[in-house]
């Protein structure tokens, strides 16, 4: 508002100057004319005709009538001395051509006249000219400015015209109806949601219980849900353990020389009247071991062979149940696909089986002269994770090489022959062992109780099957379990394996060295002979984290333990397991603390090895020690 303000004084102000400067141009005007009219005067009338007709012909250009030579040359002179009067520069604006232009500010002509004869006195003639001058008035720009005010309508605080009473009763009367509202619609959900419920729980009829119970998505879930409650019941936790007593006391559970027996698993349906034939740990899931079984005489419609995977938070049953149609006399997890669980069968085949598919294998190998025709009693994988076969060996003398992904026919075939053999050139095979990081080279037990080497293929020095020449000879029966040191710690005793027998034996080998082949026959005696058992001994398997410790399982139900750094002559530790019945095979597993064990009466048993199977620093130079002695001897033996 003040800007607007002036701006309008600004412009008064110029409309002022403007007046005052037309009444003072009026004002000199009316002067000038006056002067001009007293000079005129005091001259003779003729004389000022005759001017005024020279200088009105000057202007129009023309001579005026009857004008003298004398006349003219005053014109001439007037005209000259005009022209010498004016100025250089253009008319401003005045509209006659000729009209001469003064230094003042009013619109005037000066013209005089000089002659001889007479003095003519200048005259002032005012020309007027008539202008428009338009003046435009232009809005300035709005200037919006806002103060704070109230903005409020007039009557606006004036009092309300209903009383305050009136109007709480009118919030009341609001508030009561949208009460009512709400429990109506609460009403009409609780009615709606008891119709829902009384629908949705109407009693089923039998046949239609039946129905839901037999489709599969009702099995599956009863099933997946029923292990998840079991696992969660079966966890063993000591939540009275009273952390305020140390460290140090040990209880007499897990300290000294004792196995503590874990759990049983069991199953009434898939275990009785059956043997285990095989165990084995997952590498993966260390809670999980699976069992092979055979034939179940008295129960023709089910299948032959079973293979159970059990779970140790879940001891009532098992976690899978796979099926074949005939004996499963070996079985183990897939080092290198933790889903696939492997089997050799009495009738020759190979069975993959898978934990995300079905109780039927998923692949196997065919019945046909370009696999197994018999019994398959040990199966092994070895080489990397990129680059793997499954070995499998059968009492026809064959060992086939295969790839999990095609079963349909081996990769590699070779027969097992010994030029030795007084009927029949062929070897019965009935366990294999490969060396840790070999995967040509292998060791074969037999049927007669020798053991042989024999290589997958040609290599320097020998040719693909058995060394003809060298011959492990020390059992006198079958040889029922064969297994080689790991390769672990700071001294490498991956040439010893273990071998067991049904003539009551546990034989210590030192395996020759594949480099230096022997070109006569020759028999290589074993290092030691363990003569503790009582029975047959049915398997044998070294600790996978202490050099010294290895297992054994015989036809008595013993489960003896020995530490060839302790003693030799008898085991560390003997247990009995279960009725007494005997165990055919054991496992460990990958931290070497737990050992699984097969029984014939188809009950697989758990051991806790405890603090035995933590090896102490010096256990390598004990062995070593020992292993040395043991060679010693035996170059002593034969050199007698």
């Amino acid at each position: 508002m003040e800007k607007r303000k002036e701006e309008l004084e600004k412009k008064r102000q110029k409309l002022a100057e403007l007046r005052r400067a037309r009444e003072e141009r009026r004002i000199l005007i009316e002067i000038q004319s006056n002067q001009s009219s007293s000079t005129a005067t005091t001259t003779s009338s003729g004389r000022d005709r005759k001017a005024i007709n020279d200088f009105v012909a000057l202007v129009l250009g023309e001579s005026g009538s009857g004008t003298s030579t004398a006349g003219t040359d005053r014109t001439s002179e007037a005209k000259s001395e005009f022209s010498s009067s004016r100025p250089a520069s253009g008319n401003y604006g005045y509209s006659s051509p000729g009209t001469p232009i003064s230094g003042s500010d009013a619109r005037l002509s000066m013209i005089s006249t000089s002659s001889q004869p007479a003095q003519v006195t200048p005259h002032y003639v005012a020309e007027l000219t008539e202008s428009q001058s338009v003046i435009a008035d232009i809005p300035p720009l709005e200037h919006v400015v806002y103060s704070k005010e109230i903005q409020t309508t007039d009557g606006s605080l004036e009092a309300p015209e209903i009383s305050e009473d009136e109007i709480r009763k009118q919030i009341m009367e609001e508030f009561e109806l949208r009460e009512k509202q709400k429990m109506a619609q609460l009403e009409e959900e609780i009615k709606r949601a008891e119709q829902e419920k009384q629908e949705e729980v109407r009693e089923l009829s039998e046949e239609e219980a039946k129905t839901i119970q037999k489709t599969q998505e009702f099995v599956e879930f009863v099933d997946i849900s029923t292990k998840l409650v079991e696992r969660a019941l079966n966890e063993k936790y000591d939540f009275m353990k009273d952390y305020t007593l140390g460290v140090d006391i040990e209880s007499e559970e897990t300290s000294g020389k004792h196995v503590k027996f874990v759990c049983e698993f069991w199953d009434e349906k898939w275990c009785k009247n059956r043997s285990v034939t095989d165990v084995n740990w997952s590498l993966k899931y260390p809670e999980l071991v699976v069992s092979s079984y055979n034939k179940n005489p008295l129960a023709p419609n089910e299948p032959d062979g079973v293979a159970l995977v059990w779970n140790l938070h879940l001891l009532d049953r098992p976690e899978f149940v796979f099926h074949s149609q005939s004996d499963v006399l070996s079985v183990m997890f897939s080092k290198f696909h933790p889903n696939y669980v492997i089997g050799g069968t009495y009738s020759g085949q190979i069975v993959l089986w898978d934990t995300r598919a079905k109780s039927l294998p998923v692949l196997k190998t065919p019945l046909s002269a370009g696999g197994h025709t018999h019994p398959v009693y040990s199966i092994e994988m070895v080489g990397t994770q990129n680059a793997h076969n499954l070995i499998s060996a059968s009492t026809d003398g064959f060992v086939c090489s295969w790839q999990l992904d095609m079963l349909a026919q081996p990769q590699d075939y070779l027969e097992l022959l010994h030029s030795s053999h007084n009927k029949t050139d062929e070897v019965s095979v009935t366990c294999v062992g490969f060396p840790d990081n070999e995967t040509t080279a292998f060791w074969a037990g037999t049927e007669e109780g020798n053991i042989y080497q024999a290589n997958r293929y040609d290599r320097a020095g020998s040719k693909a099957g058995i060394n003809q020449y060298d011959t492990y000879r020390g059992h006198h029966g079958m040889v029922t379990g064969l297994n080689f040191h790991p390769l672990h710690g700071p001294v490498d005793f991956s040439d010893l394996y273990l071998t067991s027998s049904v003539d009551w034996t546990v034989k210590l080998w030192r395996a020759k060295s594949i480099a230096k082949t022997s070109t006569q026959p020759a028999v290589i005696s074993p290092l030691y002979s363990f003569e503790h058992a009582d029975d047959y001994v049915y398997d044998v398997k070294w600790s996978p984290t202490h050099p010294a410790l290895f297992g054994t399982v015989d036809g008595t139900g013993q489960f003896d333990l020995w530490n060839l750094n302790a003693d030799t002559e008898e085991p560390y530790v003997s247990t009995h397991v279960g009725s007494g019945k005997a165990l055919n095979k054991i496992a460990w597993d990958k931290e070497g603390r737990k050992t699984a064990i097969g029984s014939s009466d188809g009950h697989v048993y758990v051991y806790d090895v405890g603090e035995m199977a933590n090896p102490k620093s010096e256990d390598w130079g004990l062995l070593q020690k020992n292993i040395s002695e043991m060679i010693s001897n035996q170059e002593n033996h034969t050199g007698k």
